[in-house]
């Protein structure tokens, strides 16, 4: 079988169809590979591991059977760079794409390109390049949340840490001309540039999708995980620049804890779903296998959908550091005055109902009465195990969910559900 033998086009894409490219370095891989080990399928994916040169030992080249294959990637010192105080490697990690493609594959629908720390989401990978024809010539990605980073780079390239792919009669074209394309570009910084300014020159924009995440932000990243868009969660990135996303857990078992609740719901990881408590008047937010957000009063639902500014720029000093690519609201700075967040405590499921349970794992010493939320102890939400189809993709629609009576004030019982054809979602006078 040679490749361009496909597979007969009515049949669904899946992780059998995707080919990845990872860049990595002799140096940084003994730790980042961590994080592919918690998304990669040895009996499943194929691509490679590709390194700026051979370990030193060479005990490390052994072969791990549940770790992507290692490659070296091809000496680049021929092509020019210009970028001052900027890293040459770009130029190598832009030739993974071609080199990539020259692994030849069989039956490769798209080509997924990112780095040793971004934490891919296969599911939703699949389910995400499932909605275009990989036949067509496709480049999909996502910017900078940073407005700095996007300004002083591009709002028009798909970054390489969030990750991006390429259709794959788009990249046997793109391999055949990015060496001549390396050469006009020694001025850009990094590869990702390289690769976007190659297929603008053919005639191919980005094509947006907000599930790859750059993360180009430091300290606590809750507010991004908190308000995910309606659309299915592909990638993270810079998993070591952002504080630990469960309080009291390392980076890794932080990581880990999310993957868990992701196995169990892959397509519903992070959505978002609002409710509103009538007696006590709270609103409820759920970032679902992530966190709940209670706010003690009512609040518009426009409002809550905003990302509450928990985390900082990626580059302080610059003008308009603070400046981001989505609507904001204000993280007080009192934790008390703040809405009571539960973290994921564990998820129990059959085969299509789940229970996820939520407790407060970052205690501080507030004050409150019977009508605060704090009382509570536990958040239990029941869900159906969500199965995207290709119409609920292309017209995504937020879910519903009621607040269940429940035995005990120190219990929230929440069910998630499809909403009704002409519901509201709205707070209660």
């Amino acid at each position: 079988m040679n490749d361009d033998d496909d597979l007969p086009s009515s049949e669904p894409t899946s992780i059998d169809h995707i080919v990845f490219g990872i860049a990595s370095t002799a140096k940084s891989w003994s730790k980042r590979k961590e994080y592919v080990k918690m998304w990669w399928n040895h009996d499943r994916m194929r691509g490679c591991i590709f390194l700026d040169a051979p370990f030193v030992n060479d005990t490390f080249l052994d072969y791990d059977p549940i770790m992507p294959p290692i490659c070296i990637s091809n000496d680049t010192s021929r092509f020019g760079y210009t970028w001052g105080g900027g890293l040459r490697s770009a130029v190598r990690v832009a030739r993974v794409v071609s080199e990539t493609v020259a692994l030849n594959h069989a039956n490769a629908r798209w080509f997924v390109f990112g780095d040793d720390d971004t934490l891919f989401f296969p599911d939703n990978l699949v389910k995400t390049l499932s909605k275009y024809d990989h036949n067509l010539w496709y480049y999909i990605g996502s910017n900078s949340e940073s407005y700095v980073q996007n300004r002083h780079f591009s709002f028009s390239m798909a970054y390489g840490g969030a990750g991006f792919a390429i259709s794959y009669p788009l990249a046997k074209v793109l391999a055949k001309v990015l060496d001549s394309c390396l050469e006009r570009y020694a001025h850009l910084y990094g590869s990702d540039g390289r690769i976007s300014s190659c297929l603008a020159e053919l005639g191919v924009a980005v094509t947006n999708e907000p599930g790859f995440h750059q993360m180009d932000v430091t300290g606590d990243a809750f507010g991004l995980l908190m308000t995910h868009p309606m659309s299915p969660l592909v990638s993270l990135h810079h998993p070591d620049r952002i504080d630990p996303i469960f309080p009291n857990m390392t980076e890794t078992n932080a990581l880990r804890h999310l993957y868990e609740a992701a196995n169990a719901d892959p397509h519903r990881i992070l959505q978002q779903t609002v409710c509103y408590e009538r007696w006590y008047s709270w609103t409820v937010s759920i970032s679902w296998g992530y966190a709940v957000e209670v706010f003690g009063v009512h609040v518009l639902l426009p409002d809550v959908l905003r990302i509450p500014v928990t985390f900082q720029p990626w580059l302080k000093s610059r003008a308009f550091s603070t400046f981001f690519n989505f609507d904001m609201r204000r993280h007080h700075h009192e934790p008390c005055r703040r809405p009571v967040v539960f973290h994921l405590d564990r998820v129990e499921s059959t085969k299509d109902e789940i229970t996820s349970f939520y407790r407060i794992m970052d205690e501080h010493n507030c004050t409150f009465g019977m009508s605060s939320p704090r009382r509570i102890q536990e958040i239990k939400v029941y869900s159906q195990k969500l199965n995207l189809d290709l119409k609920q993709l292309q017209a995504p629609r937020r879910q519903c969910c009621d607040i269940l009576p429940s035995s005990s004030y120190k219990l929230m019982e929440i069910n998630i559900r499809r909403c009704n054809e002409d519901e509201l979602v709205h707070k209660h006078p």
